[in-house]
């Protein structure tokens, strides 16, 4: 990792820490030592500690990145009638991104280096899709929102078959989240989303975007 990577992110995570209440300390910070070093309570082996990295980046990742699409399609169409159901599934999907935040100060996981691009994507394809109309916005919904419960049903089976008893409350931070997207997708379907225009194409083209986010904010 580059230098300028490196300030970026330690600059990230002091914001994380300052956001979930937790003082820094010098020894200790996940900024402050590469994250293969840092260990939690409970997850002192190897294999453990890299799923628990990896779920937890790739979750604030994919978080991160579905509040700046309901941002851009706020921006878009706040002020028309469907305003009030996407703000209100902006809501919910804040109080995900503040749990995951919460979680990568806890268990000192560093975010993935693609969050400046997950922010400007994730905005314009929220803008770009409302733009289309409400269908449009709420096609963009149906497409995200599947992918992200599939993404987290994987999830929910890998943990359980590593050790569901250690991985008890993340299991139950996903599993609700999961319910919160099934029910996003839902009304994205209740509200006229296969009404969009080249509704299928563009429902396989976000979608193939998002797990191509999701492969890569995994790993990087």
């Amino acid at each position: 990792m580059d230098r300028a990577s490196g300030l970026w992110i330690r600059q990230l995570c002091s914001g994380l820490q300052r956001r979930a209440g937790v003082k820094q300390q010098c020894s200790l910070s996940v900024c402050a030592v590469p994250a293969r070093q840092c260990s939690s309570v409970g997850y002192t082996d190897d294999g453990d500690r890299a799923l628990l990295d990896r779920v937890i980046r790739v979750d604030h990742a994919g978080e991160y990145g579905a509040n700046r699409i309901y941002a851009g399609q706020m921006a878009v169409l706040g002020r028309s009638s469907v305003g009030p159901i996407i703000q209100h599934m902006w809501n919910q999907e804040k109080d995900h991104l503040k749990k995951f935040d919460e979680l990568m100060v806890a268990n000192r996981v560093r975010p993935t280096i693609l969050l400046p691009f997950w922010n400007v994507a994730g905005f314009v394809l929220g803008a770009g899709t409302a733009l289309l109309g409400k269908n449009g916005a709420m096609a963009c919904t149906v497409a995200v929102e599947e992918t992200i419960s599939n993404h987290y049903n994987n999830q929910i089976r890998t943990l359980m078959e590593s050790d569901p008893e250690k991985h008890k409350e993340l299991l139950q931070t996903i599993k609700k989240f999961r319910d919160d997207e099934m029910e996003h997708h839902d009304t994205g379907l209740e509200h006229d989303a296969e009404l969009a225009p080249a509704y299928s194409v563009l429902k396989t083209v976000i979608q193939a975007g998002c797990r191509a986010a999701v492969y890569l904010s995994e790993r990087v």
